[in-house]
């Protein structure tokens, strides 16, 4: 099994049960074809580089999953069945993305991640 991160944007005329209802079946549809959900995101809604459908704004959504990769065709399918769903991207993850992930929060307490010789220093916040 793979780790995928997929990114997808829903109209954002959708009234918030609405669009908890859309990621709800996104996410149903990765489980009930054994994925392992690992993180669901609402970033919420956010302006739009350029228009999109003619729409200026949408409903930005993650989702991190394990995988097989015969699913990936599975969800995007999905996605374009879906007339809530105005764009998605979805990529798999390298070993230097998985361990940034799953060394984030000690990232917090400390100043850097080391990541096989290279060192990512983050900035503390004020």
């Amino acid at each position: 099994m793979n780790n995928y991160e997929t990114v997808f944007i829903l109209n954002p005329v959708l009234s918030d049960d609405q669009m908890k209802d859309a990621v709800g079946s996104f996410e149903a549809v990765l489980k009930n074809n054994g994925a392992e959900v690992i993180n669901v995101e609402k970033w919420g809604l956010k302006k739009l580089a350029y228009p999109i459908q003619h729409k200026s704004t949408g409903f930005y959504n993650l989702i991190e999953f394990k995988a097989d990769t015969s699913l990936i065709k599975t969800l995007e399918v999905e996605f374009k069945r879906d007339e809530k769903v105005m764009r998605f991207l979805t990529i798999a993850l390298n070993k230097h993305a998985i361990c940034l992930l799953y060394t984030s929060d000690a990232a917090d307490e400390e100043d850097s991640v080391d990541l096989g010789g290279r060192r990512i220093i983050k900035k503390k916040k004020k």
